[in-house]
């Protein structure tokens, strides 16, 4: 199993939602973040409750399966994309163990969860 963890501009989430539904990924965590990206725009801001970053994100993050990576990526970027500096980043990352709260139950990572 993989974990892709992506950020991205807060408006394009509701894109990239629809278009990985339809695609039969509807399982994924969307979170607010902030982060400081390169700071090389002379207009960036200051955040009010973090004195080094600078703009809001939305973190997605998928569990899946190795195979649907590329289609996964390839939603989120084509979906994400805006063509503008600070569109995101997209991390891989393998998924090792898991584990279901309610049972304490070991999950079988070659399955779709």
């Amino acid at each position: 199993m993989k974990a892709i963890k992506a950020f991205v501009k807060p408006f394009k989430v509701n894109d990239i939602f629809q278009n990985l539904l339809e695609a039969g990924f509807p399982n994924l965590t969307v979170s607010m973040a902030e982060g400081t990206g390169n700071l090389e725009s002379a207009d960036t801001s200051v955040s009010t409750r973090f004195s080094i970053t600078e703009s809001q994100v939305a973190k997605i993050e998928i569990v899946c399966n190795k195979n649907d990576v590329d289609k996964i990526v390839k939603i989120i970027s084509e979906q994400g994309r805006t063509g503008n500096h600070g569109d995101g980043l997209i991390y891989i990352s393998n998924v090792e163990k898991a584990f279901r709260v309610k049972t304490g139950e070991g999950i079988i990572l070659d399955q779709k969860v």
